[in-house]
């Protein structure tokens, strides 16, 4: 129902002197200004969050343990068994499915929690109407460019035709393949915005300020784990599509949830990855899309200027290994394809019940006004 809200809450805490002072906990797109800090096990998480007096029932402290355990399961789950499967388009599937079960997930916390859309502050609403919009453009940019990966399989699937064993096909053919490196080094306008909105969800994690209520309390608690988890993911996929680290930027938290450990491993962990892909000089950190690259690469010479009888096995080992890489490219492609579909329909599904909700709240509360309007209708 609601599966991206933008929260900012005050943490109180108590410095030696046993007097209490206010801290903010935010989020921030920023490369580390110092090294990250050591895991703290917390003996109560919830103290960062409740001011002083406030009381949270059995049935809520239940209820948020459970998503928050919920959520570190689903974390873990995105580190990758290996190097050698981080950013494969594998993993990128599995990433994306995991953010749908996610938000899912906080829709039935939500619904647990029993608390209504005409309790929740105006500036929440707000706030969530612009970012799901946001995050709608970014799923849009991401499906626009697997689109474009995968039209580049034309280009393979008419060099691999052609290469039958005249000259004039191979001329064909590496046209055919000329066109596939062009086209897979394209840059996509949408993708490049992407880098500007995340940033512009990044700056906006802080406001607005939730008023002081138990539930809101816990919910605000859900949804920053949430909002955390998909700008990460988010932004891993817009750094993997575009090619470069340029804005490789490290997610910074304060260690005080129950998930925040399995969290900073995962970003670790493919952040230095990616960082390492590039630095080694590929072309992309899609380890696929490397692979046909390679491939491509090692035929190109081979039929440069047609073939020698003696190379017509190395020809048709390659051509065929060619083809193999292709159509997993594809597939692969085509499968992540249809989770961001799912990801983006859950998100607007979000937005369609949240305004749902407001125009019948709104007809519930001013019933006067609605037989007003029937009234008028009827005499025109």
């Amino acid at each position: 129902m609601f599966e991206f809200v933008i929260f900012d809450y005050q943490l109180e805490k108590t410095d030696s002197a046993g007097k209490n002072s206010n801290e903010y906990l935010d989020i921030q797109m920023s490369r580390p200004q110092e090294p990250h800090r050591p895991f703290l096990p917390f003996g109560n998480p919830f103290k960062f969050i409740l001011p002083k007096g406030s009381y949270l029932s059995p049935k809520l402290l239940a209820l948020l343990n459970a998503f928050e355990e919920s959520l570190t399961e689903r974390v873990k789950s995105l580190k990758p068994g290996g190097k050698e499967d981080t950013l494969t388009l594998a993993w990128m599937t599995q990433a994306i499915s995991t953010l749908c079960a996610i938000h899912t997930d906080v829709k039935t916390f939500i619904t647990d929690l029993e608390l209504p859309v005409c309790d929740w502050d105006e500036k929440w609403i707000d706030v969530y109407l612009d970012n799901s919009v946001k995050l709608l453009d970014i799923c849009i940019a991401f499906s626009s460019d697997i689109s474009r990966l995968n039209q580049g399989h034309l280009y393979l699937q008419c060099g691999l035709h052609n290469l039958d064993g005249t000259s004039n096909q191979f001329m064909k053919a590496r046209s055919s393949f000329d066109g596939w490196k062009q086209h897979i080094n394209s840059k996509n306008p949408r993708l490049e915005n992407c880098f500007a909105i995340l940033d512009s969800l990044t700056e906006s994690l802080n406001l607005p300020k939730i008023k002081n209520s138990a539930k809101g309390k816990v919910l605000m608690r859900a949804m920053y784990g949430v909002r955390v988890v998909t700008v990460f993911i988010l932004s891993m996929f817009a750094v993997t599509f575009s090619g470069s680290t340029k804005e490789l930027k490290d997610l910074q938290i304060h260690e005080t949830c129950l998930w925040t450990e399995a969290f900073v491993d995962v970003r670790d962990f493919i952040s230095q990855e990616i960082r390492s892909i590039y630095s080694s000089g590929r072309i992309t950190s899609l380890k696929e899309l490397e692979v046909v690259d390679t491939s491509v690469k090692k035929l190109y010479p081979l039929i440069q200027d047609g073939v020698d009888p003696n190379e017509a096995e190395q020809l048709q080992l390659l051509t065929s290994n060619l083809a193999e890489k292709a159509e997993k490219l594809s597939g692969g492609l085509d499968l992540l394809a249809k989770e961001a579909d799912r990801f983006f329909h859950i998100l607007l599904t979000g937005r369609d019940s949240l305004l749902c909700n407001l125009r019948i709240d709104n007809t519930v509360s001013n019933p006067a006004e609605v037989n007003n309007n029937v009234e008028r209708k009827e005499v025109r």
